[in-house]
């Protein structure tokens, strides 16, 4: 049993990607219910995702998926009539999202060496630690666990994974328990996510911006 705001998120979410092929951002799926602030739209998806009717897809940008339609049933059983068509969206049947990388780039110290490509074509990749989505937290390197990314995901060079923990990069796809994989590079461009090393202890993940001679991290 869905409440009112679950149903309405479910059914904007699955208008939403009828008329555009990808899912809405947190920032428009906000609006579209007139909630005040985008932890609220986190609830809602959480409270979709435990009752099985969305999941989240990993390593993509805007990653959710409609697994079952309103009433429990299958994908027709959505009506163009209701909160989504109120929200400006309407069609007769669900597309799937763009494939879309989520993979964020920065620096972290010098960063472990991801084995080989697979025969299954996916690289196993050390988790070496926790980033904050927020106030900095302490770097940890912890190779112990390692986490299958598939290559066609990975460009050239080095990678590593952090596990992604707070909610203020909500807006780039990228919430509490996301795993983040890092490419070593020793540039950023400017607007890019980077990990952010601080005083050689802490790491944020950020989104860069160069202003003049000074560099901001959002």
């Amino acid at each position: 049993m869905l409440t009112q705001r679950q149903l309405q998120l479910l059914t904007y979410i699955h208008s939403y990607v009828v008329e555009h092929q990808v899912p809405p951002s947190f920032e428009e799926m906000r609006n579209a219910l007139q909630l005040k602030s985008k932890s609220g739209v986190h609830r809602l998806i959480s409270g979709l995702e435990e009752r099985g009717y969305i999941r989240r897809l990993a390593y993509r940008a805007r990653a959710l998926e409609i697994v079952r339609g309103p009433h429990g049933g299958p994908l027709a059983d959505f009506s163009t009539e209701g909160p989504a068509a109120a929200a400006g969206s309407g069609a007769n049947a669900v597309g799937r999202a763009r494939p879309s990388s989520n993979i964020v780039r920065g620096r972290f110290g010098a960063g472990p060496r991801a084995t080989p490509v697979s025969e299954s074509g996916s690289r196993s990749l050390p988790l070496v630690g926790r980033i904050a989505a927020g106030a900095p937290i302490e770097a940890l390197l912890d190779q112990s666990t390692a986490i299958d990314v598939p290559g066609l995901l990975l460009g050239e060079g080095e990678h590593y994974v952090l596990q992604v923990s707070g909610d203020s990069m909500v807006d780039a796809g990228i919430v509490d328990g996301d795993y983040a994989v890092i490419q070593r590079c020793e540039t950023s461009e400017n607007g890019s996510i980077v990990v952010a090393l601080i005083e050689d202890r802490e790491v944020t993940l950020k989104r860069l911006r160069r202003r003049g001679a000074s560099i901001a991290l959002e």
